[in-house]
């Protein structure tokens, strides 16, 4: 019975459930992990970059990390074609706000009206949810550095510590475990490396398919830093945290 209402966006099931939700969510669960740790001195966000073929040029920007402001940065699991909507709209909505202000827009501010587009598009006929969910990684003068996730559903949270995509469920656990709240920036770096290692093959730890970010305060400048990771900072960070799992891929 229920399935005559799968391909309506609008319509509640019988069970109280839209289903074309759900769908989107699956499709998230089948991409890569993305995970966000909230340190005193900073965030780190780190995703799994799937490489679908060896022939591929690789590109130097980043896949499943974006810079949304000057202090704030994010990281996505899903749809790419998607994902690139939404942060067109993030960037417009956050420059519109620098020009009227002059200054940053606070972090939950601007994940609430990105929130309210993705919950749009569950509620109008003829459109699909957006299939793909994020970690907003950001930093704002009222409340500091602060963790965002949202999914499909419009709906978001607050967290210390978080990830999205594939294996997500596993790394939640290692991360109720193994999570401090007194952490730095460095110990961060060092649980994403080990929450990464412990999920994914160890021989995918390479500069090749993980991707990082941090966020931090520049001392000298006197303002927020968020720095995505090139190829060969993502080198030095899996050889200073993971030694042994970055020597076996490169002699893989």
């Amino acid at each position: 019975m229920s399935r005559s209402y799968d391909s309506r966006t609008t319509i509640f099931s019988p069970e109280g459930r839209l289903y074309q939700v759900e769908y989107a969510l699956e499709a998230i669960n089948h991409a890569g992990v993305a995970l966000g740790i909230v340190a005193k001195d900073g965030i780190v966000l780190a995703a799994e970059k799937k490489v679908t073929s060896k022939l591929l040029e690789q590109e130097e920007s980043a896949e499943k990390l974006y810079h949304i402001g000057d202090n704030m940065v994010c990281a996505v699991a899903g749809l790419t074609a998607d994902a690139n909507i939404l942060i067109n709209y993030a960037r417009r909505v956050g420059q519109q706000y620098l020009q009227t202000f002059n200054e940053e827009m606070p972090c939950e501010q601007l994940v609430r009206r990105v929130c309210d587009l993705k919950q749009g598009y569950t509620q109008y006929g003829g459109l699909r949810p957006f299939g793909v969910s994020f970690l907003y990684a950001g930093w704002d003068h009222i409340h500091g550095y602060q963790l965002f996730q949202s999914n499909p559903s419009g709906n978001y949270g607050n967290w210390q510590a978080n990830s999205i995509g594939g294996n997500s469920t596993s790394i939640q656990s290692l991360m109720r475990q193994e999570y401090k709240e007194d952490i730095n920036l460095e110990e961060a770096c060092a649980l994403a490396v080990k929450f990464l290692g412990k999920t994914l093959d160890n021989n995918s730890l390479t500069d090749e398919k993980i991707e990082f970010a941090t966020i931090s305060m520049d001392d000298e400048r006197k303002r927020m830093v968020c720095n995505i990771l090139r190829p060969k900072e993502i080198n030095e960070v899996l050889t200073k945290y993971q030694p042994d799992a970055q020597s076996q891929s490169q002699h893989a």
